[in-house]
């Protein structure tokens, strides 16, 4: 009987293999090689996971033969802690949002998406290191595109800037996941015509947003919002709880492309972790 730990790497590294250009390669360094991305991935992702440092995950791995095996390495061939932490550089954020899609394969999605922002803690950092680096402790705002029926995330957007509007990046989340909706929720800070139209004429959407209340007519237009399928707006806001719950609240990295891509990977692993938590199996191979 396998393990929930053993569920979730074994999606991991079926996900992985799908995202990465050298899985089919050895993990291990040979004849004066690096680990592969792959393995970096797979293991990068275990750390989120269990939510803790690079040589406790490490360490961990150290001890779980199997996991490590599971991933294509002997537990006396696994990285140091730092060579983890610089693998983390090479993952590109296209290869943590490719990761992010596949990890949603693993469920049966339904029409309808709801779209919401959270904001995630930047890593606190230490005086010297702020006036050496320049860097300013601030919050990382999050957009998540969330499958209402099964509370997965399709889709993520990251910033740490206040610059460019919701409406803005709710065009960008829905135009990359148009084939797989029909409905897509939002609150009223998403509330912009040239959004509606665009959602209904270009991408084929129905949008389920409220229309702030401006003149007589905006109540006439919420009254012919179906409050039913407008309240599962809230699955996104379920889902933004359940992540910081089980995933943390803080980001360890402390640049903001490590950052972004530390909080894809989040997402990918929260998606793979309820699928092992259900037991879903593995998809067929094409």
């Amino acid at each position: 009987m396998s393990t929930q730990i053993f569920r979730f790497t074994e999606r991991v590294v079926f996900a992985v293999k799908r995202v990465a250009d050298d899985w089919d390669e050895p993990a291990a360094p040979e004849g004066g090689g690096g680990f592969t991305d792959a393995a970096m991935i797979s293991i990068h992702c275990l750390r989120i996971y269990l939510d803790t440092t690079y040589r406790m995950t490490i360490d961990v791995l150290t001890e779980m033969p199997r996991i490590s095996r599971e991933i294509g390495l002997e537990p006396t061939d696994l990285p140091h802690p730092s060579t983890l932490c610089l693998a983390f550089d090479r993952i590109e954020m296209a290869v943590c949002r490719t990761l992010l899609q596949q990890s949603a394969q693993f469920h049966n999605t339904g029409p309808i998406g709801a779209i919401d922002a959270t904001f995630f803690e930047r890593s606190p950092a230490s005086r010297s290191y702020c006036n050496k680096t320049k860097y300013e402790v601030q919050d990382l705002k999050a957009t998540k595109l969330v499958d209402t029926e099964t509370n997965i995330i399709l889709d993520l957007h990251c910033t740490t800037t206040r610059e460019g509007s919701d409406a803005d990046i709710c065009k960008q989340l829905a135009r990359r996941q148009a084939d797989e909706l029909q409905i897509l929720t939002a609150d009223k800070g998403y509330d912009c015509t040239w959004l509606r139209e665009y959602l209904r004429e270009d991408l084929d959407l129905r949008p389920l947003i409220k229309h702030c209340i401006n003149k007589p007519y905006d109540h006439a237009h919420n009254a012919r919002i179906d409050d039913d399928l407008y309240h599962q707006r809230s699955m996104s806001e379920t889902v933004f709880s359940s992540v910081k719950r089980s995933l943390g609240v803080a980001l360890r990295a402390r640049t903001w492309y490590r950052e972004f891509r530390e909080i894809a990977l989040m997402c990918a692993v929260y998606n793979i972790k309820e699928a092992a938590k259900q037991e879903i199996p593995l998809p067929s191979c094409d």
